[in-house]
């Protein structure tokens, strides 16, 4: 009968000493009484590729009745030399010597099954009757043989250095397991080390890339074929290994390998396309181009960025030598989504203008479109990537002064759809003169009445539509310029509020406005409101100057040049920002501008489309405008540096 204290030992032994015993050479110890005997390994075969050899594995031989008294030597195990890899089973110097490992590619390749080199233990070892199922520890690969430490092997050796030198021999280890196990003579090794310790299946779901070559399977795997028909590869793909892989075959572990986690692009599904769902029309329908799911993309919460501006620029030949605090004020932390910029009295060269416009802006906005009236000018700019939601741009001009051979004084509007929100822009350039407000009341009056907009885009909500006023046709309206009304009492009285300190009383000098007193009646604009106005008059100033006119006229200060806005639903409009330039002083009116927050609606496809249409050749020219300054700004600089060095003789 054993002893109790090698029960004991036998029973609270370690899985990790176990399996480490084994690869020593050694199988547990059943009986504490058996005699060990030498065993010799039976004779490898001459056709079998040359393999570095091992130190022979002494077993304990089980009792023989025959001979009782027969003795053993006591064993002393080695650890084995770590083979060779010139001559790693099949594979010859040369033909190692070529190998290359594998990329991303020729890796995703392998986990498809196409490769003919499949890294397996069926292709590279003669698998043992014994064994039913690949171990994923068993693998010939270069890659997973680290260099093992030296270390002195003894019966009491530290199992750390075990496992120091365990990845790099187990493979070559039980490949001599496998070659020595027969089925007439096959010894009972192997298949103890399968129940000792029985590896665990293996994952094929590996999203770590530095384990993919390392955990090679079987494609002859029962398991292997049916998972790998749920994978999202292209199965009957032309594509070679030499042409680019296929955005689908990604990592088989999700179907979200094929989303780009580099991209702001939603992906589409293809169920999406196939039911056709966007030639419908319908406000709800998933992949409508000007639909809800649409919309949502760019504008999660419907809300667009607006900048409106008007600007009488006297009909100056000269610009300003920078527009950025006119388009790009410093309150405003981000550029906006629409820049709509209407000019009175505009220079002679308007190509000139829309480029200038262009070069501040940047790359990133394109000329949606652009109209004119005699000097009345409009430009429409808007993001390059908004541009495929917009519907064909459509404009109309009326003319107030007949008589006048250049149209000075008019309107010019220009309309269009933004997914399912229309969109209606008026600039004006009323009657001049201080007591001249009836001649601006019928100028309104012609211009709610000739514009004739729209034509081809149907209107978004026709019941809500008059034929007498072109304001009411369209969900959204802003309505800016140089509307000529002024402050009523007299330059003295007008300068004595602006004298006041600290601070100017703008809600005073309102009191006196010609275009608040007469919306107040609802002579006027009705309908529209104007934001907070917090600057000061806009007319007239010196050229040049910050004082008001100082000629033999003396005309008195007044807020001239406004921007208005209705809306169709309440609250779809939020000012952000009302205020004018005073830096820009080309013109003896200061440039007036407003930010707006604009409730934006899903729409339907069913209306022309622009097509993503915009004016290329303004573009391009104001590209190369930006280079060739950003060049000149170079050498400027370069030449002040090297003027700064002297030389002294």
């Amino acid at each position: 009968m054993p002893s109790k204290s090698a029960c004991l030992r036998r029973h609270t032994e370690v899985p990790g000493q176990l399996e480490g015993r084994m690869l020593q050479g050694q199988l547990p110890n059943t009986d504490k009484n058996l005699t060990p005997t030498p065993v010799s390994l039976p004779a490898t075969d001459p056709h079998t590729p040359e393999i570095n050899p091992m130190p022979p594995f002494s077993i304990p031989a089980k009792p023989n009745n025959q001979n009782p008294e027969a003795k053993a030597n006591p064993i002393t195990p080695q650890l084995p030399m770590r083979p060779k890899l010139e001559r790693t089973l099949s594979l010859d110097d040369k033909g190692w010597r070529r190998r290359r490992f594998q990329d991303s590619q020729e890796d995703l390749t392998v986990q498809n099954g196409t490769s003919p080199c499949r890294g397996s233990m069926q292709d590279s070892v003669a698998q043992s009757p014994a064994c039913s199922r690949p171990l994923p520890c068993l693998s010939t690969s270069l890659q997973e043989i680290p260099k093992p430490r030296r270390a002195t092997g003894s019966e009491g050796g530290s199992p750390s250095l075990w496992s120091d030198c365990l990845p790099g021999m187990i493979s070559t280890s039980l490949d001599l397991l496998h070659r020595e196990a027969s089925p007439s003579g096959g010894s009972p090794r192997l298949a103890s080390l399968h129940a000792a310790h029985t590896p665990p299946a293996m994952d094929l779901n590996i999203a770590s890339t530095s384990l993919r070559t390392a955990n090679k399977v079987d494609p002859e795997h029962a398991d292997y074929k049916l998972r790998m028909q749920t994978r999202l590869v292209r199965t009957h793909s032309s594509l070679g290994p030499s042409r680019p892989r296929s955005p689908l075959a990604g990592d088989d572990h999700s179907i979200h390998s094929a989303r780009s986690s580099f991209s702001l692009l939603a992906p589409i599904r293809t169920k999406d396309i196939r039911s056709r769902s966007y030639l419908e029309g319908s406000l709800m329908a998933s992949g409508a181009l000007l639909g809800a799911d649409e919309l949502a993309r760019y504008f999660p919460d419907r809300n667009m960025a607006l900048f409106v501006a008007t600007w009488n620029m006297q009909g100056q030949k000269e610009l300003p030598a920078s527009l950025d605090e006119f388009l790009l004020p410093t309150e405003a932390d981000y550029s906006q989504d629409l820049y709509v910029i209407g000019v009175q009295e505009g220079c002679s060269d308007r190509r000139e203008w829309e480029t200038r416009l262009h070069e501040t802006l940047g790359p990133q906005y394109v000329l949606l479109s652009s109209a004119a009236h005699g000097v009345l000018y409009m430009s429409l700019f808007i993001r390059r990537d908004l541009i495929w939601f917009c519907s064909e741009v459509e404009y109309s001009t009326v003319t107030t002064r007949i008589v006048s051979q250049i149209k000075t004084k008019g309107a010019l509007g220009v309309s269009f759809t933004f997914f399912g929100t229309s969109f209606l822009f008026i600039t004006s350039h009323f009657t001049s003169g201080d007591g001249k407000v009836a001649e601006r009341l019928l100028d309104y009056s012609r211009t709610i009445q000739a514009l004739a907009l729209p034509r081809n885009v149907p209107d978004t909500n026709p019941y809500r539509s008059s034929a007498g006023d072109v304001t009411t046709r369209f969900d959204e309206v802003f309505w800016f310029g140089d509307f000529n009304f002024r402050l009523s009492g007299g330059r003295v009285a007008v300068e004595a509020f602006l004298k006041q300190e600290p601070e100017v009383d703008v809600l005073a000098l309102l009191q006196h406005d010609q275009l608040t007193r007469e919306m107040k009646k609802g002579s006027i604009f009705r309908g529209f409101e104007e934001a907070e106005i917090h600057f000061l008059p806009s007319y007239k100033f010196d050229i040049g100057k910050d004082t008001y006119d100082s000629t033999s006229k003396q005309r008195t200060p007044s807020y001239t040049d406004r921007v208005l806005y209705k809306s169709r639903h309440k609250g779809d409009i939020c000012p952000m920002k009302y205020s004018s330039c005073p830096g820009i002083k080309t013109s003896d009116h200061r440039p007036v501008y407003g930010l707006f927050r604009v409730k934006v609606r899903p729409g339907r496809d069913n209306i022309p489309l622009a097509a993503g249409k915009f004016d290329r050749e303004l573009y391009l020219i104001g590209i190369k405008r930006r280079i060739s300054k950003e060049l000149q700004k170079q050498q400027t600089m370069k030449n002040q540096i090297s003027s700064a060095v002297c030389t002294v003789s």
